[in-house]
């Protein structure tokens, strides 16, 4: 399993949490609470038992979260294998539309050969795709576009 992160919105700010109050608040182990304030997680003061200032305990989990963070650049998309956004093997990707105005662009990662997605607005599509060219599923002809409208075409 991966790393987890907590949800910092379940933390009250105005509130201060015991280690154990933390550790309870997103079903994780204590000593992972005190892991955190051995990496900078400030306490209140020195004294036992450790209190955790709401606000504060927010602050480092979303500078937790965002450190890590990596965004892709015009032409990359995100591989989970690798965990880093690379450019598309042969620079094509696969544009599988979701709605009328988002969908997912679909390509092969160059080191490891596997599936590696971005999710796009296909208004900002131009942007994104930077020199990666993108292939665009045909629309099915639909009956009412042919020229002599029937269903029963096959039986004649």
């Amino acid at each position: 399993m991966g790393k987890r992160y907590p949800n910092h919105r379940l933390v009250k700010i105005h509130r201060s949490y015991t280690v154990e109050e933390v550790a309870g608040l997103f079903s994780i182990h204590k000593n992972t609470v005190r892991n955190w304030i051995k990496s900078g997680l400030a306490t209140i003061d020195r004294k036992r038992p450790a209190l955790i200032q709401g606000s504060v305990l927010v602050d480092f989990l979303q500078k937790r979260r965002t450190k890590n963070k990596q965004t892709c650049k015009p032409g990359e998309l995100y591989c989970v294998r690798c965990r880093m956004p690379r450019p598309a093997a042969g620079d094509m990707a696969d544009y599988s539309p979701d709605s009328e105005k988002t969908g997912n662009l679909t390509a092969i990662c160059p080191v490891c050969d596997t599936i590696m997605n971005r999710r796009v607005n296909l208004a900002k599509i131009s942007e994104v795709s930077g020199n990666i060219d993108i292939t665009f599923p045909e629309e099915l002809r639909h009956i009412v576009d042919s020229e002599k409208p029937s269903v029963n075409c096959d039986l004649k």
